[in-house]
């Protein structure tokens, strides 16, 4: 906040920096992690329940779906889904010439890509490890190092190293959403600005971070159950309301058109753009993008979890999927397939206005384009902070239980979270004032280069719990020690080490002979 705009060109540096020596980390920790977890989802493995085996999901699935969606990508998509094409159509991937149809088509591919499954698997390491933990060990958890059953004990070192790991897990979480926030509130402003031709000032934007904090208040009091939940369930309604009216309005025959294109273009090459190690402009916006969704592992594998009990690991890794990337494709079909056309077609010239102004200049340019652009304009901007309101209050909920005394099954106290909400508005409007995208992007990366491990560590953890699986393990010899083998079922058709697994059913009748 004190260092403002000069702080842009040395952030500027260390973000080029970052890219260059550790953008290959980056990748592998997304690629290994993408693998391990589908063979995790289509293994034996997927068949395992967060819970007890009677236990039901206490969500249905939109719902359930809502709130990850809701909380996972929060309102930046609005808006990136717009800008990101129209960057990469001035330097399109894989060499091909700016401005053509392939580079429309291959840089609607690439903000997909940059969006879609391997963004989404980054939430569900931690979101499996703690629901694991939490509901089939019935471990009481709050910090993330709690999971880890390698780094228990009194050892100074094991200590030492939980202590590292949590205040790693914290300031990747400020970082990551205090820069969601920092992007979309001037967005935000400069929408309301447009509708209601109050000057886009810096009171203006306080005056929005003000009234985002009053919202925050009334969902944090209601906590996850009537607050979170209703905010996340209200959101996705509102934006396929607002989709679908530009939907209506637009080219929609040459939008779905060009979509289809660029998903086929995304499935060719989507080893490709996962293993480019080569700095430029398209991978580095890559980079930022896994860095940015590395803080939000630890946030959204709690949210995640939290809401997950009964479900099957299969379930909750499908479940992602099939909510996040379709969510996130529709987006990038709608908004940023309606920006490229009216770029193509000559309606406006948005590369311009995104060159020569701000990202939300081009917003503001685009949707007032469309019959009735002042009530799209609201309806636009109160999706972004109804998204975004969403967003903050399950990374308040997540970091209060973080940072409390231990909670025993009780929510964290209302103070906590609205203390964490105060600390992300805060640094938030640091950002803001500092300016500048690519402030933002280097936040994200710095805030998830040490979660590179963590993420690593979580899936290690992972692997060591579910080959042991289950609980009650008996060797051939012990069955037949108690003389009852007849009355007791397999559970499963396989055996580990040359052990038999049995129901928790009929451990529960053992346990009373």
């Amino acid at each position: 906040m004190l260092g403002g705009p000069q702080l842009q060109q040395p952030l500027s540096r260390i973000l080029s920096w970052i890219n260059v020596k550790f953008g290959w980390l980056y990748l592998a920790v997304f690629i290994i992690n993408f693998v391990f977890l589908l063979w995790l989802a289509f293994s034996r493995y997927g068949n395992i329940k967060l819970g007890k085996p009677n236990d039901h999901p206490r969500y249905g699935n939109f719902k359930w779906g809502s709130m990850v969606f809701a909380t996972g990508i929060d309102a930046s998509i609005m808006m990136l889904s717009i800008t990101d094409p129209l960057e990469f159509i001035q330097e399109p991937p894989f060499g091909l010439k700016p401005y053509s149809d392939s580079a429309y088509i291959a840089s609607s591919a690439l903000s997909q890509f940059n969006w879609g499954p391997m963004a989404w698997m980054m939430f569900a390491p931690a979101a499996i490890l703690i629901g694991y933990v939490t509901y089939r060990k019935n471990k009481p958890t709050q910090k993330l190092s709690d999971n880890f059953s390698f780094l228990q004990g009194n050892a100074k070192s094991k200590k030492i190293t939980r202590i590292i790991i949590d205040f790693l897990v914290v300031i990747g979480i400020i970082g990551g959403l205090g820069s969601s926030i920092g992007m979309e509130v001037p967005r935000t402003s400069r929408v309301f600005s447009a509708v209601t031709n109050i000057p886009d000032t810096t009171w203006l934007q306080f005056g929005i971070f003000s009234l985002l904090f009053i919202l925050l208040g009334l969902t944090v009091y209601k906590g996850l159950n009537g607050g979170i939940d209703r905010l996340s369930t209200a959101n996705i309604y509102l934006a396929i309301v607002f989709l679908g009216l530009i939907l209506i309005v637009s080219p929609s025959m040459t939008i779905i058109s060009d979509w289809g294109k660029s998903l086929g273009v995304l499935v060719q090459k989507f080893i490709p753009m996962s293993t480019n190690v080569h700095p430029s402009p398209t991978q580095q916006d890559t980079i930022f993008y896994w860095g940015w969704w590395l803080t939000f592992m630890p946030l959204m594998g709690t949210f995640i979890a939290k809401i997950s009990r009964g479900r099957t690991i299969r379930q909750i890794l499908l479940g992602m999927l099939s909510f996040g990337v379709p969510g996130c494709f529709l987006f990038h079909a709608i908004l940023g397939g309606y920006a490229m056309w009216l770029q193509k077609a000559g309606v406006i010239n948005l590369v311009s206005i995104l060159n020569h102004k701000t990202q939300a200049d081009v917003i503001v340019a685009m949707i007032s384009t469309l019959p009735m652009h002042k009530v799209m304009l609201v309806f636009y901007a109160a999706s972004c902070f109804i998204f975004l309101a969403a967003t903050i209050s399950g990374a308040a909920y997540v970091l209060s239980s973080f940072t409390s005394t231990p909670l025993y099954g009780k929510e964290p106290s209302r103070f906590n979270r609205m203390s964490w909400v105060f600390i992300f508005l805060i640094f938030a409007f640091s950002l803001v004032l500092v300016g500048g995208f690519q402030v933002i992007q280097t936040m994200s990366v710095m805030a998830g280069l040490p979660l590179t491990i963590v993420c690593l560590l979580v899936l290690y953890s992972i692997f060591r719990l579910v080959r042991h699986d289950r609980e009650l393990v008996f060797t051939s010899n012990e069955l037949k020690d108690t003389g009852r083998r007849q009355k007791y079922t397999v559970e499963r058709q396989f055996a580990v080490r040359g052990q038999l697994i049995l129901s928790f059913k009929n451990y529960n009748k053992l346990s009373k002979q």
